[in-house]
């Protein structure tokens, strides 16, 4: 499969599900649908334990995709389940700690930036990526405005890749590949039907194969 390089990518959020069987089917199912650049795997309500048996089952079946598979505050599970690289969703001062502990072994990325100065604070430590909105954060159809108004901002003079948090209809990554965001993240837009998952992720890379803007290079 191709990479296409030149446009924004998909990222995955996988949806909160209890069954580490099921989650695992339903995300590798869904990673048949095209192009995913990473995957990220939050903890939701998990205790340590069960985080990392989900984590152990998602993290290969990610990776034998072609994604990067992330997985979201706890390093230690990162560590243990081999994944690429730690989502963290704190301030400046824990993306650096977590940079300075784990980069460039892991990809670390994330940072809560609800603002241009907290954004600029996170891209001083040089995370991997910074990400705009939160990863449960997709509750309208459409992606928060002040979002997509962070991630055009960011990308017009930040060399710094970011993910913009996407809403709830597929339609919505367009939205974000407008901004010049190099990458959009999906989480119920794809996960919320598993059955359609495949399906929607091979529209949302053929809606950003024919329209989304080209970056240079």
């Amino acid at each position: 499969m191709t990479e296409p390089e030149n446009r924004c990518r998909l990222v995955l959020i996988v949806a909160d599900i209890a069954d580490a069987d099921e989650q695992a089917k339903i995300v590798a199912d869904a990673l048949k649908g095209g192009d995913v650049a990473s995957v990220i795997v939050p903890q939701y309500g998990l205790d340590d334990g069960t985080f990392q048996k989900h984590a152990e089952k998602l993290v290969p079946l990610i990776q034998g995709a072609g994604a990067a598979a992330l997985i979201a505050g706890d390093s230690r599970v990162a560590g243990r389940a081999k994944a690429d690289g730690l989502h963290l969703s704190g301030n400046a001062e824990a993306l650096s700690e977590a940079i300075d502990k784990h980069a460039p072994k892991l990809i670390v990325g994330g940072g809560n930036a609800a603002d241009r100065h907290h954004a600029l604070e996170i891209g001083e430590v040089r995370p991997d990526y910074i990400f705009f909105g939160k990863l449960d954060g997709d509750i309208k159809p459409e992606a928060h405005p002040k979002n997509l108004a962070l991630g055009e901002w960011w990308a017009s003079m930040i060399e710094i890749p970011c993910i913009v948090m996407g809403g709830t209809d597929p339609a919505s990554a367009l939205a974000v590949a407008e901004t010049g965001a190099e990458f959009v993240a999906m989480r119920l837009a794809v996960f919320g039907e598993p059955a359609r998952a495949p399906s929607v992720v091979a529209e949302i890379n053929a809606l950003l194969d024919e329209k989304a803007p080209r970056f240079e290079d």
